[in-house]
């Protein structure tokens, strides 16, 4: 049998704004970085040699799926040579039925992330303006630039989201998309009941607001607002990825006025969601023991994790979040440290990328034995870093 000829080497990348080899790009994707918001920890491991002993970066539910989602995703495999259904019927029927909506009010999208693509695509052309908070959620940013919106970041207050400086800069800016994400990632926190009606309120009149809530599940009570999908001045995000354990599925929803949601038929892709993540989607949505197995175990995880960093001097921050942000009690370039030092002892951490909030490290709930070993490497972490720290630059002889 003929054997195909190997495929030619890739050339060498080159850095950002100088790559000249395909001049077949529109000005707009030339000019734009070739980057992702995240490196994943495949390819830090891939870096490394090494695997990470505890994955504790991406947010993921380490308590894992429901064993309804993972049956129902066995079943649904061996029918994989089928398109999944491009309504969603189904899974869109029972979160309808789950939220006390219309299925008129729920479309299905790629994760969070893909429905962000699609609400930028749809509401922010070249040179519209864009809101968010400076540090927040990065993803949404490199959609902005994806389609060459204008984006306008407002810093946090006290670690959290300010909502009146996101309705300042939405007047000031004139912006079309305002984003805020309750709870928030990277920091853990929440709005107090009322502050997310307030904005609505405060918002020009155009302007619509992404609410995204990826974390609502583990929000405390009276953390979530109950606003009416009637109203067309907002879309809300959820998704399977967090509190569900489908986070290799991707799948998530939007919730919103129909007029809203009738936007996204005019760009989603109508396959994108497959018929086995349809599968486990839906029956995880049907055990709801499951998950509140999952909320309690996030729940008993957080205080262990602000325990541990007591324990070590450093302060985990109230979190309404499947993860604890840890304030490292310095500054940025202490908290990088640290990050990196955890990772050479097998540790996959992130850290919130802005100052002043880079003055900590992000840890994601996990069952006991991953948290073991984070606080097993804790000390010498901190210790190799607070010597460094001391030590300071080498002077000269």
């Amino acid at each position: 049998m003929a054997r195909h000829p190997p495929l030619p080497a890739r050339p060498a990348p080159t850095a950002p704004g100088t790559d000249r080899a395909d001049r077949r790009l529109s000005p707009l994707a030339a000019a734009l970085p070739a980057r992702v918001p995240f490196v994943g920890p495949e390819a830090l491991e891939r870096a490394a040699g090494r695997p990470f002993s505890a994955r504790l970066g991406a947010n993921e539910s380490l308590f894992g799926p429901s064993p309804l989602a993972v049956a129902a995703m066995a079943e649904a495999a061996g029918e994989a040579w089928k398109y999944g259904d491009p309504e969603g019927h189904d899974l869109r029927v029972s979160l309808a039925a789950h939220h006390g909506v219309a299925p008129a009010n729920i479309v299905l999208g790629e994760g969070i992330d893909g429905l962000l693509g699609y609400l930028v695509r749809l509401y922010a052309g070249p040179g519209d303006a864009v809101v968010t908070s400076r540090g927040a959620y990065p993803t949404f940013d490199y959609h902005v630039a994806g389609f060459g919106a204008a984006l306008h970041a407002v810093p946090y207050r006290d670690d959290r989201e300010d909502a009146e400086a996101l309705a300042e800069a939405a007047h000031r800016t004139g912006a079309k998309l305002v984003y805020l994400a309750n709870p928030d990632n990277p920091m853990g926190s929440w709005q107090a009941p009322g502050v997310v009606s307030a904005l609505l309120d405060a918002l020009p009149r155009n302007a619509l607001l992404i609410l995204d809530e990826a974390y609502a599940e583990f929000a405390p009570a009276g953390a979530i607002p109950r606003l009416d999908v009637a109203d067309t001045r907002l879309v809300r995000l959820r998704t399977f990825s967090k509190a569900y354990g489908l986070a290799g599925l991707r799948v998530g929803y939007a919730l919103a006025h129909p007029s809203v949601i009738a936007g996204f038929e005019r760009v989603r892709a109508h396959f994108g969601v497959g018929r086995v993540a349809q599968a486990g989607a839906l029956a995880a949505l049907g055990d709801p023991a499951h998950l509140d197995r999952v909320c309690r175990a996030v729940d008993e995880a957080r205080g262990r994790i602000a325990g541990i960093a007591a324990a070590h001097g450093l302060h985990g921050l109230p979190s309404a979040a499947n993860f604890v942000t840890v304030d490292c009690r310095s500054d940025g370039a202490f908290a990088r440290r640290l990050l990196e030092a955890l990772g050479r002892r097998g540790m996959f951490l992130r850290m919130p990328f802005v100052s002043p909030e880079d003055r900590c490290i992000r840890v994601t709930c996990a069952p006991e034995a991953d948290l073991a070993r984070f606080e097993a490497a804790l000390g010498p972490a901190l210790e190799e870093v607070r010597a460094a720290v001391d030590e300071g630059p080498a002077r000269p002889a």
